[in-house]
């Protein structure tokens, strides 16, 4: 008998797909991945509206422009802007960093220091134009 007919193992046949089933991202790839087109999708005309914002406020003084960042529909759209671009970079910085890191120590303290670093960005960023808006000049 050859030695690949050994009658003590059961061979199992199994596809791709069924060896595959069970692994990868646990049920949170697809969510990232949608995670990431919509900040994507927002991230077009929220950038075009601030370019077009700034053009129009080049020259001004700082109180046309505490005004301006005062109305709560430019605030909103600022604090949009900076929500979905800190978490859009944190979310394709973590793709890359799983793609190319394979260590998994350095991978999960990679990922936490730029969630962290995003995290305290964009917060700084979100409390200017709150200051802006609201009118505290404080330090």
């Amino acid at each position: 008998m050859p030695k690949s007919e050994n009658p003590g193992h059961v061979k199992i046949m199994r596809s791709q797909l069924g060896r595959a089933r069970g692994l990868g991202a646990a049920k949170s790839g697809l969510e990232h991945w949608w995670v990431e087109r919509i900040t994507s999708v927002a991230l077009v005309p929220l950038p075009i509206w601030f370019i077009l914002a700034t053009l129009h406020l080049l020259g001004a003084g700082q109180p046309e422009v505490a005004a301006w960042a005062a109305h709560p529909l430019n605030a909103v759209l600022l604090l949009a802007l900076i929500f979905m671009t800190f978490h859009h970079m944190q979310l394709g910085l973590q793709v890359v960093y799983e793609d190319y890191m394979h260590h998994h120590g350095r991978l999960l303290a990679v990922t936490l220091a730029t969630k962290g670093a995003a995290l305290l960005l964009g917060l700084t960023a979100a409390l200017a134009v709150l200051k802006l808006a609201l009118g505290s000049t404080g330090h």
